[in-house]
């Protein structure tokens, strides 16, 4: 075959194209051999999303926030289809699936992007004509409560095409969300809702809490409400909610909510329930009185898990209660009876694993609650109870990164004697699958095989590995009494992650955060 002069060789080729300028991939193509060159190096792959790349996308969407605020929904139209079909979105796009953690993870085609040829292939198909995803391979994962979390995995090419038009769909969600939402957001995290939660609930007003709890979000999200008010294209979007799942090889149609596991899945649950503070907010204003005293309504979101605070229980229960499931019932969702409680600041809430109460002392502690610490706990022993045949260094392996998790998760709050009890806890787990596996020994020989003095503590677990004939290396289990803590600065509720006016912010925020590890 004879390439035409105008073809690229390499992927490295279609980088240098400009974002402005939409790719006519019948044009630049002749062959599937010619995309991507063979001797192109893996680790030259992972260096093409850079600067370039991300500042072509970065300046339309900077565009996109300027339309939307605007109200210019046609100028936003345009430009997130200029967006969707430019090099660079797509480059970013393919990119984004395959280094995350589910690059691995294979769809209902068992196809994997794992080569750089694949790879520069996946951006040249990715086209919007004659596209049409293909169902979700239906998997389950184990819900803290002992049930079943049902997810959907797209194939590569669907997750590849969900990137691309998140990266033109985010600055709208973000531009057009509560101030007080953070889950799935760019640059929040549950720890800015929990210190959103202290800002207002140590004041001596309000006192009552709302906690909701809506039952199936993902799984029932009305299509129709998606359709109407996401601002998107309807035709992709209409295709990825139709698409069905696989489930043992049996085809089942989807007539409502978003798969959990797709990319853009998350976003489309907060646009659903994106509006529900300003609504309240706009009826109960932070001005309003009833009877000459201040209603304290606020709202504290993160993805499906939200608190309604208010200033009286009648208030809760009579008018904020109705007005929340008036709103879950246009998008198809509804609140779990169950699970919806209207609460005492005393008393006492679980919100995002941690527990939130308001002592005699009129003190507010935020600390971890006791279904994590159980939690945490039942997977450490798990573990412990099913490593007998492995090594102490391998147990650590195995434990260290839950512990340390945990810990880092919990730090920003009242956690320091909660720490020392959870490494109690772990240290007696420890001590008995120690004695179980030498159950001929004396209690002194096992504390001097598995137990150490590191600093100036003892009785310290540890473990030696020899990796490849190298040199033996000591490992000790990780102690969460001796993480730091420290109070989280929550986010500035007007922060933009997309406006440039606030980068100088987010990179103080980032130098803070550097500077305290």
């Amino acid at each position: 075959m004879i390439r035409r002069e105008n073809e690229p060789t390499s992927l490295g080729s279609f980088v240098t194209r400009e974002l402005d300028q939409p790719t006519h991939e019948a044009g630049q193509m002749t062959t599937v051999n010619t995309v991507g060159a063979a001797s192109r190096k893996p680790d030259e792959w992972d260096s093409l999303a850079g600067l370039k790349l991300s500042g072509n996308v970065r300046r339309l969407q900077v565009r996109i926030v300027k339309a939307t605020r605007e109200g210019r929904w046609g100028k936003v139209k345009a430009l997130q289809r200029l967006l969707t079909h430019s090099h660079s979105g797509k480059v970013l796009a393919v990119w984004r699936v395959t280094t995350n953690r589910g690059r691995k993870t294979a769809g209902v085609d068992q196809v994997l992007w794992n080569t750089p040829e694949k790879k520069a292939r996946a951006v040249h198909d990715l086209k919007q004509r004659g596209y049409n995803p293909q169902p979700l391979r239906r998997v389950y994962i184990p819900k803290s409560n002992g049930k079943m979390r049902p997810l959907g995995i797209p194939t590569m090419k669907d997750r590849a095409m969900q990137a691309l038009y998140l990266l033109a769909l985010d600055p709208v969600a973000e531009t057009t969300a509560d101030p007080n939402s953070y889950g799935f957001r760019p640059r929040r995290s549950c720890a800015d809702a929990i210190e959103q939660c202290f800002s207002i609930l140590t004041r001596s007003n309000p006192q009552w809490i709302l906690e909701g709890d809506i039952k199936s979000c993902f799984d029932r999200i009305s299509h129709e409400w998606l359709l109407t008010h996401v601002p998107m294209d309807k035709e992709i979007l209409r295709k990825w909610l139709k698409s069905g799942y696989l489930e043992k090889q049996v085809f089942y149609k989807t007539d409502d909510g978003t798969p959990q596991g797709g990319i853009i899945s998350p976003v489309l649950a907060n646009l659903a329930l994106d509006g529900l503070e300003k609504g309240l907010r706009e009826k109960y204003p932070p001005t309003k009185r009833l009877r000459g005293e201040y209603l304290c309504v606020n709202v504290v979101r993160y993805a499906d898990d939200f608190v309604v605070t208010g200033r009286t229980k009648e208030l809760l229960e009579r008018e904020i209660k109705p007005l929340v499931e008036q709103f879950l019932r246009e998008r198809g969702l509804e609140l779990s009876p169950d699970k919806t409680v209207i609460t005492h600041i005393k008393d006492g809430f679980d919100f995002l694993g941690q527990n939130v109460r308001k002592y005699r002392n009129r003190k507010l502690l935020i600390k971890p609650s006791r279904k994590s610490i159980r939690v945490l706990l039942e997977g450490v022993r798990g573990v412990v109870r099913d490593s007998q045949s492995l090594t102490a260094a391998q147990l650590i392996t195995r434990l260290n990164p839950r512990i340390q998790g945990w810990a880092n998760y919990h730090r920003h709050v009242v956690s320091k004697r909660v720490f020392a009890q959870v490494d109690d806890a772990i240290f007696r787990a420890l001590w008995q699958w120690a004695r179980r596996r030498h159950p001929m020994k004396t209690s002194d020989w096992t504390m001097r095989k598995y137990f150490g003095r590191r600093g100036n503590r003892s009785w310290w677990f540890f473990g030696t590995k020899n990796d490849d004939g190298s040199d033996p290396e000591t490992v000790w289990i990780f102690r969460a009494v001796y993480v730091p803590i420290r109070r989280h600065i929550k986010v500035r509720r007007e922060a933009h992650p997309y406006d440039p006016v606030w980068e100088s912010y987010y990179a103080q925020r980032t130098r803070g955060r550097t500077r305290a590890r």
